[in-house]
């Protein structure tokens, strides 16, 4: 899936930064390079994780540091929310937890151990995440969608390069050609408005509201999949939208 829809990603995104224009500059071109090493290395250590470790301690760990590490950064970087938008960032923290757990996970046949390789693929990965936020903010506002391309241009080489090493590939056509090209267009959707939130707003909310984004998996689970939700997932889902009435108010 992300052998196919990182590459068309990267060229949906040259597609679109054309016409933006923007001033291309050694900062743009090192910080976008920096997010995308970030984020490749945040998927092949995430997916790293889920396969060798509890999803139920794994996905809700992850989570909680990529939401963490922005709000952290920003605040370190001297933002200061009001209350109001503080103790949203607090709710929306616990959300992110809550949102992420999957009971069934628990009953699985052959249960995952989280040994130490597993922490740390799963705190590199949080980490990982986390730091792309941080590293977009850094990225300079005139020079437009460029550094978003330069990004993905290294995520796609780490990648492919990861996939070459560690995967027998088999590329399938019909459907999931299809949903990885759909994949790609979300994908490149989801980059360019991480972009401009990042750059339009506080860091520390900016990033936590972006971490909210499994509220959005388990919903449309429930709309298109039939899926049943778990108690703690229904009140992580409450809590994610308060929290967001909190950080707009805020």
């Amino acid at each position: 899936m992300v052998v196919i829809s990182y590459p068309v990603a990267l060229i949906l995104l040259t597609l679109i930064a054309i016409p933006f224009g923007g001033q291309l500059s050694v900062p743009a071109v090192v910080w976008g390079l920096a997010s995308g090493i970030a984020q490749a290395f945040g998927v092949w250590w995430f997916y790293a994780a889920l396969g060798a470790g509890p999803i139920s301690v794994v996905s809700p760990l992850t989570a909680m540091l990529v939401a963490g590490i922005p709000v952290g950064a920003g605040l370190a970087l001297g933002e200061r929310p009001g209350l109001i938008a503080a103790v949203g960032i607090v709710v929306a923290l616990v959300a992110v937890v809550l949102v992420s757990r999957d009971a069934d996970t628990y009953e699985d046949a052959t249960p995952h151990r989280f040994t130490a390789k597993v922490a740390w693929l799963t705190v590199g990965s949080g980490v990982a995440f986390g730091m792309n936020f941080v590293l977009l903010d850094q990225v300079p506002v005139e020079a437009k969608l460029w550094p978003l391309v330069f990004g993905r241009l290294a995520a796609t080489a780490i990648v492919l390069s990861a996939a070459a090493l560690t995967a027998n590939l088999a590329l399938e056509r019909g459907v999931p050609m299809r949903l990885a090209l759909t994949a790609a267009v979300l994908d490149t959707t989801a980059n360019v408005a991480t972009l401009l939130a990042v750059q339009s707003g506080m860091l520390s909310l900016a990033g936590v509201l972006i971490a909210l984004y499994p509220a959005a998996t388990v919903a449309l689970a429930i709309v298109v999949l039939r899926e049943r939700v778990t108690r703690w997932q229904a009140v992580g889902m409450v809590s994610a939208l308060a929290a967001v009435a909190m950080i707009a108010a805020g």
